[in-house]
């Protein structure tokens, strides 16, 4: 079968040990990113398998329509509805796993060299060694003892505050009352507030869900309670924080930095992002789960789809009625 796989933006899918199961298989792998449907639409006339990594590309009906040999989508994770739909319409099979359970350590473990990074202004005096300097000036802050805000107590907000306690932090968690209630029953202290939680934490880390009701949930007032030695860290979604305001709240003074590994736009390129021009932010290219052992899990998982798909007993379904048999 003809493969085409979206947006490997650091060409190493085809250096995973899983990949030799696509033996036999003509595989295309675009390392490039457009969302340019008429682009996309010419490259993949002629693909019967297309496998997005995760949102790079959002697969949409609009695409579908325009992809006449396309027999399978193989992915991990959730799938834009009204692409299901199309899918549904064309005959094409969506399969998903989206009930593994997901390796949630490598984004804490990214969240919190960020934070050492930020507090102790790792990159900015490593980058002053290489240019002839000799510590070049600020002093960073030790972690122990000071306040690590979780906003979000969830899985992977868990891990971060189980890594703030072995550095000897005082973990103060906010969110909704189940995540405030597993927090008080893993021994972690619960903020009175939200606005407590900001005001009072030496480094925040936001782990809350992107929904409606948490889209742009940060605003200006947050930050401006925040300490001018803070540290605000996202790892989770952009679209957390209202438009703008971690510039501006990082111009005026609080929080004293920021460190950050989503944007609104991604990919980012050509250094075209407001807080890549600031000292006092730290950010990386949306790095989060992206580590070599969760990319052989989760493309294991996608090639397995694939080849169950070609031998006639497709798994992980989520269009399953385009399987039933067609009546006359």
């Amino acid at each position: 079968m003809k493969i085409a796989i979206l947006n490997d933006y650091q060409d190493v899918v085809r250096s995973l040990h899983c990949f030799g199961r696509l033996a036999g298989h003509e595989v295309r792998i675009w390392t490039d990113h457009t969302h340019d449907y008429d682009i996309l639409a010419e490259r993949l006339k002629d693909v019967e398998v297309l496998v997005p990594i995760r949102e790079r590309t959002p697969i949409r009906a609009a695409l579908i329509e325009r992809l006449p040999k396309l027999k399978l989508i193989s992915q991990k994770g959730a799938i834009l509805p009204d692409a299901l739909a199309a899918c549904t319409r064309q005959g094409v099979v969506v399969s998903s796993d989206t009930q593994s359970a997901q390796s949630v350590h490598a984004t804490a473990e990214l969240n919190w060299g960020l934070i050492l990074c930020a507090m102790r202004r790792i990159p900015q005096e490593a980058a002053a060694l290489k240019a002839g300097q000799w510590q070049s000036g600020g002093l960073g802050l030790a972690l122990h003892g000071r306040t690590l805000g979780i906003y979000g107590y969830g899985k992977i907000g868990a891990t971060v505050a189980g890594y703030g306690k072995a550095f000897g932090m005082q973990v103060l968690v906010w969110g909704r009352e189940g995540s405030l209630q597993r927090a008080r029953e893993a021994g972690y202290a619960t903020a009175d507030s939200r606005e407590q939680l900001f005001e009072q934490s030496d480094v925040l880390s936001i782990q809350v869900k992107l929904n409606e009701d948490t889209r742009h949930g940060v605003t200006a007032s947050d930050f401006a309670r925040m300490k001018p030695t803070s540290v605000f860290v996202n790892t989770g979604r952009a679209a957390l924080v209202a438009p703008g305001t971690l510039e501006a709240a990082l111009k005026a003074g609080r929080p004293g930095s920021a460190a950050v590994d989503v944007y609104e736009q991604e990919p980012v390129l050509n250094g075209a992002h407001p807080l890549l021009a600031m000292d006092n932010a730290i950010c990386t290219p949306h790095l989060g789960y992206y580590e070599r052992d969760v990319y052989e899990m989760r493309f294991a998982g996608i090639f397995d789809q694939i080849l169950a798909y070609a031998s006639g007993r497709p798994i992980g379904v989520m269009n399953p009625e385009v399987l039933a048999p067609k009546s006359n």
